[in-house]
């Protein structure tokens, strides 16, 4: 079966290369000493129609499906700024869509609507300082106090945390365990709230915070779907998140391909282009074959998503593969770079660096491996 070949997907294709050939990848190393980028940038994205791809038209969305999912995040990261792509896609998948999915009409209307507009930026509030791959034992408390809910604990890790205008924030409400977890719609300008951004080696363009919760009031009514029903909503998200991760690493390995080839045929050794030199032209051999298997297993897990709505197994398996594996090429592409593989003014290393996380986030390479030899042996 073919993938991603219709017209409508070309043309999508286009239209997000376009955008950021021209709003992106020019300013890549501003935002990279920056440490963040301007917020204009979502309000542009917003105005494309791409913040809400598989969102109804009625609030604003696209309907689509997740084929442009896939497209959006191959395309994104050719900006050579995966910072900035794990940014957009952390407010626009990871945070808002499950207001879409389960938050009611008047939410839907209040919160997702700007939200797809680019007028406001969330994050989604899941991993604390002592709770990160075991999702259902965080702490952070929701106790019920009238009509309103007080919030204490702690986040960390949260992209869009320190300049988010919304978290979307994890918060037990109940026992302990995966039923005693709700998600709640937190406002930043809550009282007794504050968030630090941390320094990380990777993917600086992005911002990464740490949240403080202290006695922190909010209506009860900012509940998404049911009490004690937020484990599970959050299972149910993290597959588009892991799709993202795998686009995200399909398409840097993409870039670091091409990356390599201009750079092989240019720089000589020995009196001859590195790419003259078997020795590397099998080892780039190696890393297209691995890259174009990558794209397949995606494409196969996003093809069971679209048709099933259930593709856990095949995701995992999917940001497995290419989690670990842009990590690989992108190592063969700095060492065939030599001395200037160290240089930071060689996008090279940037990517270098900016990948290293990828077997981390949205469910570590371990996790992945549990959750596919779960499926197994049951």
């Amino acid at each position: 079966m073919g993938y991603l070949e219709s017209k409508e997907h070309r043309e999508f294709r286009e239209l997000i290369a376009q955008f950021v050939a021209k709003e992106m990848r020019p300013y890549h190393e501003e935002w990279e000493r920056d440490e963040g980028y301007p917020r204009e940038l979502l309000k542009k994205l917003g105005d494309l129609g791409v913040l809400g791809l598989r969102v109804g038209p009625e609030y604003g969305g696209s309907g689509l499906d997740y084929w442009y999912t896939v497209i959006l995040c191959e395309e994104l990261v050719r900006s050579y700024s995966v910072g900035v792509s794990v940014s957009i896609l952390a407010h626009a998948e990871f945070s808002i869509k499950v207001i879409d999915d389960v938050g009611s009409d008047e939410q839907r209307r209040e919160y997702l609507v700007p939200a797809l507009r680019g007028e406001t930026v969330w994050g989604l509030g899941l991993t604390e300082p002592d709770f990160g791959s075991n999702v259902g034992g965080i702490t952070t408390t929701a106790k019920r106090v009238g009509d309103d809910f007080v919030i204490n604990g702690a986040k960390t890790f949260i992209s869009n945390g320190s300049i988010g205008d919304y978290i979307m924030l994890a918060v037990r409400t109940g026992e302990a365990g995966p039923k005693g977890i709700s998600l709640v719609i937190f406002p930043a300008d809550t009282k007794g709230y504050s968030a630090k951004k941390l320094d990380k080696m990777a993917v600086r363009s992005s911002d990464t915070g740490m949240l403080y919760f202290d006695d922190c009031r909010i209506p009860a009514k900012n509940l998404v779907g049911k009490e004690g029903y937020g484990f599970g909503y959050i299972m149910d998200h993290f597959q588009g998140e892991r799709l993202v991760l795998s686009c995200f690493g399909n398409g840097v390995m993409e870039e670091l391909l091409k990356i390599a080839v201009d750079y092989g045929t240019s720089r000589e050794i020995f009196g001859k282009p590195i790419l003259s030199h078997q020795v590397w032209k099998h080892r780039l051999a190696d890393c297209y074959a691995t890259m174009v298997a990558s794209k397949q297993l995606t494409y196969h897990a996003c093809d069971v998503l679209n048709t099933k709505g259930d593709a856990n197994r095949e995701l995992s398996a999917a940001k497995l593969f290419s989690s670990e594996n842009v990590k690989k090429i992108a190592n063969e592409v700095l060492q065939l770079h030599g001395g200037y593989g160290a240089m930071n003014e060689y996008v090279v290393t940037k990517l270098y660096r900016d990948v290293s996380a990828f077997t981390i986030g949205a469910g570590t390479s371990e996790i992945m491996r549990e959750i596919i030899s779960r499926t197994m042996v049951e």
